[in-house]
């Protein structure tokens, strides 16, 4: 059996265990925040250091199950670019949100929903888009440099999706009420989070395997969320939810649900 295949068996092994501690690790920071409201800086609260969770749990878990070799192997995962092999599925990496957010911009515009002007500064985004892509990467090396690939292996890539993402949206209510974001909004975003897994999935699959290239798209979508006006305040979570939804279902039909590379032979995964 290969390394990988070792490592997908272990890891297969202890999926539970993976996602029981980053619930448990991810409480810390809820329950801090919930008890004294404590900040970053004003205006970010210090549930968002939760999201270095997986990828501190997926480490530990490596090296446990497999020692230091294990565990720098993942953490080598952060810069796996060389696996994009095919360089033209960065336009959906780097693009894809930007454009639901303009298509979701210009809905709400025919829709006469009130809507302020869009605003971008450079270099306050640009330090965004580097915060974002380090919080993204503790995401990703957790959920699809450790849990998605023997996942896969059990349910293909949709059923990995669906479930993934489900793991996901129990993971982000305990902060989302923390914020007191209203029950309707937390339902449409539960659908806007479910299908942005699927595209985690797709795109992981089509880019040879990359936790660098689904960090880089994770980023993205938080990025796209904050430069709607004003810092997403006005962001239509049902529109977002419905175009992605839209979108996934092409995704599913056209690549095909098994591997979401294509409906013969899922040649876009890393062998």
């Amino acid at each position: 059996m290969t390394d990988k295949g070792e490592l997908v068996e272990e890891s297969g092994k202890t999926l539970l265990k993976f996602f029981a501690l980053v619930a448990l690790l991810s409480a810390v920071f809820w329950a801090v925040a919930a008890t004294t409201g404590l900040e970053l800086m004003p205006g970010l609260s210090i549930t968002v250091l939760a999201a270095l969770c997986p990828a501190l749990v997926a480490l530990t878990l490596a090296y446990q199950n497999r020692g230091t070799t294990a565990m720098q192997a993942l953490l080598k995962r952060s810069v796996d670019f060389r696996r994009i092999y095919d360089l033209r599925w960065l336009v959906p990496v780097l693009f894809l949100m930007p454009a639901v957010s303009l298509v979701v911009f210009g809905l709400m515009r025919c829709m006469n929903m009130p809507l302020p002007a869009l605003q971008f500064q450079v270099w306050p985004a640009m330090l965004m888009f580097v915060g974002f892509c380090v919080l993204a990467l503790g995401e990703e090396l957790g959920w699809s440099g450790y849990a998605l690939e023997p996942m896969q292996a059990r349910w293909g890539a949709l059923g990995a999706g669906v479930l993934l993402g489900l793991v996901g949206i129990v993971w982000h209510l305990t902060p989302l009420l923390l914020m007191g974001r209203p029950l309707i909004w937390i339902a449409w975003w539960c659908l806007y989070a479910l299908t942005i897994r699927i595209f985690v999935v797709w795109l992981f699959n089509n880019t040879g395997e990359s936790v660098f290239a689904v960090a880089l798209f994770h980023a993205t979508v938080n990025m796209a969320y904050v430069l709607f006006p004003v810092y997403g305040s006005h962001f239509d979570m049902r529109l977002a939810g419905l175009v992605m939804a839209g979108l996934a279902l092409l995704v599913i039909a056209v690549w095909g649900p098994k591997t979401l590379t294509s409906r013969t032979n899922g040649q876009g995964i890393a062998k």
